[in-house]
């Protein structure tokens, strides 16, 4: 699997880790030790949380981070960005870190990133990003552990729940998936999404090849504004989950709710061919075709 942009990729490889939930989660750490084995890893992420940012930069014509110098168990070079995680791989993209990545690899998530959630995952963000670079890269999120209740107290508990996850599960899935990555002559600049069951490694029943699901198995259903007490005008957004049941057969979704790992490839994102003639007669009269 060859960098266009860097040509061949000689030993050591460089391989770049991210996150969406910033320096202090657990799963980061994990996950970048286990891809010591592959190159040399630089770890660079967000200085703090941020989920559901997508493939957001923000306004670079007035980005002005602050960048830091961190340190991880194990990990030769680290560094912080105070912005989202396709920031972080746009600077690495840039040379600001002084190397290009061959690789991005994105995660530990706590909770799956699967159906429309990969639209606005932070962690496949990053990965899309690289890919726009035509820099391969894996995006790797884990189910969330379970609540110790059935209770939305206990469902609310995030950190308890963080706490639950079995890191080492998820780090040893993708450490082979890379390895069968880097093995891989792809068509197209691969971009790998990764869920895998919050289990033991010998619990989990299987993997699976999956398309991406139309639903998340959890989703908001319903968001309504209450008014917020003392100030005339402002509101809260108060949030209504449901669980959407059972997945579609063969999605990313299913697989999980089977305890089964799920590995998508996620195609480039291009235009269609269409049939829309009563837009065309409008445009023809507005501007004329241009063909």
């Amino acid at each position: 699997m060859t960098n266009p942009a860097a040509g061949p990729i000689e030993a050591p490889r460089r391989i770049l880790v991210t996150n969406d939930d910033g320096i202090d989660s657990i799963g980061l750490g994990v996950l970048a030790r286990a891809m010591r084995r592959f190159g040399q890893v630089t770890v660079v992420c967000p200085a703090s949380e941020h989920s559901g940012a997508g493939a957001a930069l923000g306004p670079l014509h007035a980005a002005d981070p602050e960048v830091g110098r961190v340190e991880i168990d194990g990990i030769d070079e680290a560094w912080t960005v105070d912005g989202p995680p396709a920031l972080c791989v746009f600077y690495a993209r840039m040379n600001a870190f002084g190397f290009l990545p061959d690789l991005i690899v994105s995660g530990i998530n706590p909770g799956a990133n699967v159906g429309p959630s990969v639209y606005h995952s932070g962690t496949i963000g990053a990965v899309l990003t690289g890919r726009s670079g035509m820099i391969p890269g894996i995006a790797v999120s884990q189910a969330f552990a379970e609540p110790v209740e059935d209770t939305d107290e206990a469902r609310r508990d995030y950190d308890g729940r963080v706490s639950r996850q079995r890191w080492d599960t998820a780090a040893a899935v993708a450490a082979e998936v890379v390895d069968g990555m880097l093995a891989t002559e792809f068509d197209d600049c691969a971009v790998i999404n990764l869920n895998v069951p919050n289990l033991p490694l010998a619990e989990i029943k299987g993997w699976q090849w999956t398309e991406v699901g139309l639903r998340p198995p959890w989703s908001v259903d319903d968001a309504q504004l209450v008014p917020i007490d003392g100030r005339p005008g402002r509101f809260r957004v108060e949030q209504h989950w449901v669980q959407s049941g059972d997945q579609p057969e063969g999605s990313d979704g299913a697989a999980l709710q089977a305890d089964n790992v799920s590995v998508a490839v996620l195609c480039r994102l291009q235009a269609a061919p269409v049939s829309a003639p009563e837009i065309d007669r409008r445009l023809d009269t507005v501007v004329g075709r241009n063909n």
